[in-house]
C-alpha cells in the first residue's frame, strides 16, 4: 500500500511553516540558520515527492535534491563562519544587536 502524495505535501508544508516561524521569531543568528535549514529540508521533501509520483524513471528530483543539499551545506558553512566572526568582534549573536554597517 502506497502512501498518498497528500501526506508528504502536508509534512513538507508543516516543516516549511515551522522553519519560517523559526526564522521570523528568533533573535539568535544560529536559530535563524536552523530555521532556514528546516525550510530547505521541506523543499527537498517536495522535490523527492514529485519525482516519485510524477516520473520516477528520470532522476531529476534526486539531482535537484542533491543540489539543494550542496547549497544548504555551503550556506551553513558561510553562515556559521559569519556568526563566529561577528561573535568574536561583538560578543553577541543576537541579530538586533549586530549593527556593523551603522556608524
Amino acid at each position: 500500500m502506497a502512501i498518498p502524495i497528500n501526506w508528504f505535501l502536508v509534512l513538507a508544508a508543516g516543516l516549511f511553516c515551522i522553519g519560517l516561524y523559526g526564522v521570523l521569531s528568533r533573535r539568535n543568528a544560529i536559530g535563524i540558520l536552523m530555521g532556514i535549514e528546516l525550510m530547505l529540508n521541506a523543499v527537498n521533501i517536495n522535490l523527492i515527492t514529485f519525482w516519485r509520483y510524477i516520473n520516477p524513471v528520470k532522476l531529476t528530483g534526486q539531482v535537484f535534491a542533491i543540489f539543494v543539499f550542496t547549497v544548504a551545506a555551503a550556506e551553513v558553512a558561510v553562515g556559521l563562519a559569519l556568526v563566529i566572526a561577528i561573535y568574536r568582534n561583538r560578543d553577541t549573536v543576537i541579530v538586533e544587536e549586530i549593527d556593523l554597517l551603522k556608524e
